[in-house]
């Protein structure tokens, strides 16, 4: 029987402007423009028009932007009032995908299709930040705080999340994550959205699509894994039994590793930075102990294995979220926070893409392994004679 390759791996199914990935020398690109660079002198709200618009914003299209985006920061009255229905111990991703579908209801925007789906990117982009911080304060029996215009995109969330603006080092540490985690070409929830897209579904029905594709612990879930097993450890000095003990039993250290970087993960060295700059402002222990981790778990793997092993995004971002005070289990929502503006960037070349042949519905094709005719074959019998 001919083997098939399970999950599309390596398989080219579509054109794409938007980001690549050079597995091989460790670069992420976005729209032409190496991810580190843009770490360095951009912000999210201009990565965000860049991946929208294919080009970085002048002084004036970024200001409208901005804009555009505060103004739609806030949410119907009557969504939050729904939270209130929904049971405490809800996961965030699931209210986040039931929420991000039924804004389609309570909007009706108007111009050419390629407008309304750019009208609905900005919406998404601006909105599901402040659909999770309200989830956050409804199940936790507080007062929902609504947007401030005054802050910036990663500021805003920080503060409707905790009800402190946060200093501007803690704000420019989760502006760049935000970055970090923008887009990642087709990863399994930008082919989520994409495929919705290729059904001509609208912008809302195909980011819910991804949204429940990243809640999947395999795509993700990573940095709450690994803040478990920080956790777990709890010292520097236990980290080294953990990772033998794990890696002896056949157990996989989360973090380490990735299915496409054959190096080093480019965002991995930014948020390495990151952690050991707020460990060193929270006094906090994470970073020395996720940088144990990653040393046992390279030097074990190359010893073993005569192979080498790399930390990827997840490892270092799991301790920056916590010293950033964000509850564990929000980590993947705050993945999204970033990834929906490489999703309804993806929708919108997906529907409209103009140096491509236009999109064609996704259908892949199976192979039937089941009984068909002849010997393998299956006879109706009715009910009544069934043993």
């Amino acid at each position: 029987m001919e083997t098939k390759n399970i999950g599309l791996r390596n398989i080219p199914i579509a054109d794409t402007k938007i980001s690549m990935i050079d597995g091989e020398k460790g670069k992420l690109i976005y729209r032409g423009f190496d991810v580190l660079d843009l770490t360095k002198n951009s912000n999210f709200e201009e990565c965000c028009f860049l991946l929208l618009h294919d080009h970085l914003p002048n002084k004036i299209e970024f200001d409208e932007f901005v804009s555009s985006l505060k103004e739609a920061r806030k949410i119907p009255e009557q969504m939050q009032k729904n939270m209130r229905n929904w049971r405490k111990n809800a996961h965030p991703m699931d209210v986040l995908q039931a929420f991000v579908a039924a804004l389609a209801g309570y909007y009706d925007e108007h111009g050419s299709e390629k407008e309304i789906s750019q009208q609905r990117a900005v919406n998404l982009i601006a909105k599901v930040p402040t659909i999770i911080a309200s989830w956050d304060r409804v199940r936790n029996d507080k007062e929902v705080i609504q947007p401030d215009p005054e802050l910036s995109h990663a500021g805003n969330f920080l503060y409707m999340l905790t009800g402190n603006k946060p200093d501007k080092e803690m704000e420019r540490v989760f502006d760049v994550c935000l970055i970090l985690h923008a887009d990642h070409t087709f990863n399994a929830s930008t082919f989520a959205a994409r495929e919705v897209a290729s059904t001509r579904a609208h912008m809302y029905s195909a980011v819910s699509a991804a949204v429940g594709a990243l809640s999947g612990e395999l795509h993700g879930g990573a940095n709450f894994e690994v803040m478990k097993m920080l956790l777990d450890i709890k010292d520097e000095k236990n980290a080294e039994s953990w990772v033998k003990s794990k890696i002896e039993n056949g157990d996989r250290i989360m973090g380490m590793g990735h299915a496409v970087y054959k190096t080093v993960d480019p965002r991995s060295m930014v948020l390495k930075e990151l952690s050991k700059k707020l460990s060193v402002k929270t006094g906090l222990p994470w970073f020395e102990i996720t940088k144990k981790v990653e040393e046992v778990t390279a030097g074990m793997m190359k010893n073993r294995k005569e192979k080498d092993i790399f930390p990827n995004v997840d490892l270092y971002s799991a301790s920056v979220y916590h010293m950033l005070d964000i509850p564990m289990d929000l980590n993947t929502p705050i993945f999204a926070i970033s990834r929906v503006s490489g999703w309804t960037a993806h929708v919108i070349e997906e529907k409209f893409a103009e140096a491509a042949p236009k999109p064609m519905l996704y259908r892949p094709k199976a192979t039937y392994v089941g009984k068909y005719e002849g010997p393998q074959g299956c006879t109706y019998i009715p009910i009544e004679d069934r043993k």
